[in-house]
């Protein structure tokens, strides 16, 4: 006896219904390589964190975590990419607190930070360390302070580009400190450390990543950490408040995040293996010598903390009295 076409349509909906097919997110998630857009030079702290990152996790997810460096514009040219890109999981972006001040500094920026991005989860706590050139002949923090005022404006820094991490704790140090310096920006890291060695440029708040083999052969100099508690990999070197500077400190972090409105599947999934890659004797290794400290929050928590931090750098910025850029 033959089926009616009518029920075995109907059966086979049922079916369906009943037991429903996983969502894409779910089902084969990663099946091509994932682009990682870093919005800043490679050999940045940033950068190097997100390699260490991405190497783990193109272990275990089986799929090629491709490093894609967008430096420039203090990371908004990498931000606008990420933003503009399509929500499935294969665009995402390792990202540092510069993240949470370009709403400040940009009169117009061609993404919002809170509705085009969704959080994953931090990735690292990373110290800036105040680093000088031994020429300089300024061997603790107070000398430099005492440098700075007697001849008031003569000093200048170098940063990773304006509105930059390096540039609000270098701009937080000066309010406490009641210091002149100029911001001189550069590109990236790189750049900004090549600067200071040679001189040409008087201090830097350098995440410690690209300068702590210069201070090892002594190179440069650090004066002084900029987070609130001292560095495991610098431990002689004290915070700018144990130095003389209370109010000083600045916590510069470094996160994931992917394109809003990403599967919840897949941001889940992703922050996940974040921390199961931070949670390798590898990576743990790879930021000891960074003096990084790991540190994760749900993307919930994640997503509040960086609008949170938003309010505080505007009102940093407009206490510094940080030119606002136009793009």
């Amino acid at each position: 006896m033959k089926l009616n076409r009518r029920v075995l349509a109907a059966s086979i909906a049922s079916l369906a219904f009943l037991s429903p097919l996983p969502s894409l997110a779910q089902a084969g998630y990663p099946n091509k390589p994932i682009r990682v857009i870093v919005p800043f030079a490679a050999g940045s702290t940033t950068d190097i964190i997100a390699r260490a990152i991405a190497d783990k996790m193109s272990q275990s997810m089986g799929q090629q975590l491709v490093i894609d460096n967008r430096g420039g514009a203090s990371g908004t040219i990498g931000q606008a990419a990420v933003a503009q890109s399509a929500p499935d999981g294969y665009t995402i972006m390792i990202h540092s607190s510069s993240h949470t001040v370009s709403p400040s500094t940009f009169a117009k920026l061609p993404f919002d930070t809170v509705a085009d991005f969704a959080g994953v989860t931090p990735i690292s706590s990373t110290p800036n360390v105040l680093v000088i050139s031994p020429a300089k002949n300024i061997k603790t923090l107070q000398e430099l302070l005492a440098s700075a005022r007697a001849k008031p404006g003569s000093m200048n820094f170098a940063s990773a580009g304006q509105g930059s991490a390096t540039h609000l704790n270098a701009e937080k140090f000066k309010l406490a400190a009641k210091i002149e310096a100029t911001n001189i920006p550069f590109k990236g890291s790189a750049e900004a450390v090549t600067e200071v060695m040679a001189g040409r440029v008087d201090y830097y708040f350098s995440p410690i990543a690209p300068v702590i083999g210069q201070i090892k052969n002594g190179q440069l100099v650090p004066l002084a950490v900029g987070s609130p508690k001292r560095a495991s990999a610098l431990p002689q070197v004290p915070t700018t408040a144990e130095a003389g500077v209370p109010g000083s400190e600045f916590n510069f972090w470094i996160g994931m995040m992917v394109p809003a409105k990403t599967p919840r599947e897949i941001v889940n999934r992703l922050h996940d293996e974040v921390v199961k890659a931070l949670n390798t004797p590898e990576v743990k290794e790879r930021f000891a010598a960074l003096g990084a400290d790991a540190w994760t929050l749900p993307p919930d928590q994640f997503d509040a903390y960086i609008k949170d931090e938003i309010k505080s750098n505007a009102v940093l910025v407009k206490a510094a009295g940080l030119e606002v850029q136009k793009q």
